[in-house]
């Protein structure tokens, strides 16, 4: 029972900090948001390292930290702004296909997926095209965000992969080394491209409520896996974009169409396959 408490408060938390982070940067820039966001999450981590004590990490782990926290940067970027430009209820879900990418990434090293598995990859792939057509009084055309939210599953999912192989030496120093390697490179982005660094007072709080609870769950996913079988876990901690429809719904009053709505059950029906397979 623990960790399926602590995998739906991760998902709950993702839910609530991605949803912040999309209307943040409707009225920010992304690179603001996005940095921010990584500032905050950075400082959380790092109380947690030094509360508990661990251990540093060997050198391989870091470098999949690293590895892990440029693709999270990537990932972050596309995902702030599609949420930004597009429908979060569409947007979201897209995004929570990204766990194809590490069942690649499995296939080439051997790994061979179950039934369930190959069912839910081929349901998350049609249920991301049926969320991302939008139905026009001229015609279907591909929802706005769209492709950027795809480019969001992809960098995310090399992310898990990274996260993945480093947090067996150590989740909190993992976390905490995908956050030093983030945040300079997402600041990095935003002063290249012109971009005020940092936010107003009045924006610097809730873009802390966004990173701390982006860092939160991670980190309540990490001790969920720990408490409970995986799959039940990841299953339940998938849910996340669930969050962002209902929000989306109620906090932006956004509209999305009888089709659309399938193909977002149908893409979040893949992914928990995907997971508990």
């Amino acid at each position: 029972m623990t960790g399926v408490l602590l995998a739906l408060a991760a998902s709950l938390t993702w839910g609530f900090s991605d949803f912040g982070a999309g209307v943040a940067s409707r009225r920010l820039s992304t690179f603001v948001v996005a940095a921010g966001a990584q500032a905050a999450g950075l400082t959380l981590v790092a109380i947690v390292v030094v509360a508990t004590g661990d251990a540093a990490p060997p050198w391989r782990a870091v470098a999949w930290a690293v590895f892990a926290g440029a693709a999270g940067v990537g990932g972050l970027s596309a995902f702030y702004r599609a949420l930004a430009v597009g429908t979060m209820g569409i947007v979201g879900p897209i995004t929570a296909t990204s766990a194809i990418v590490p069942l690649v990434f499995g296939l080439a090293r051997g790994e061979r997926p179950s039934l369930l598995q190959a069912l839910g990859i081929a349901l998350a792939i049609g249920g991301v095209v049926a969320a991302s057509v939008e139905r026009l009084p001229e015609g279907r055309r591909i929802g706005t965000g769209v492709g950027l939210a795809v480019v969001a599953a992809l960098m995310f999912g090399c992310s898990l992969v990274g996260l993945g192989r480093a947090a067996p030496d150590g989740l909190s120093w993992a976390v905490l080394i995908m956050r030093m390697t983030g945040f300079p490179l997402m600041l990095t982005v935003a002063v290249l491209t012109g971009t005020r660094a940092l936010p107003s007072r009045r924006a610097a709080l809730p873009l802390a409520a966004v990173g701390v609870s982006d860092a939160g769950a991670t980190l309540l996913y990490g001790a969920a896996s720990t408490h409970g079988l995986l799959s039940v876990v990841s299953v339940l901690s998938s849910l996340y974009p669930i969050v962002i429809v209902v929000l989306g719904r109620l906090v932006l009053t956004e509209r999305v169409a009888r089709g659309q709505l399938a193909g977002v059950a149908v893409a979040l029906a893949g992914v928990a396959l995907i997971s508990a397979g």
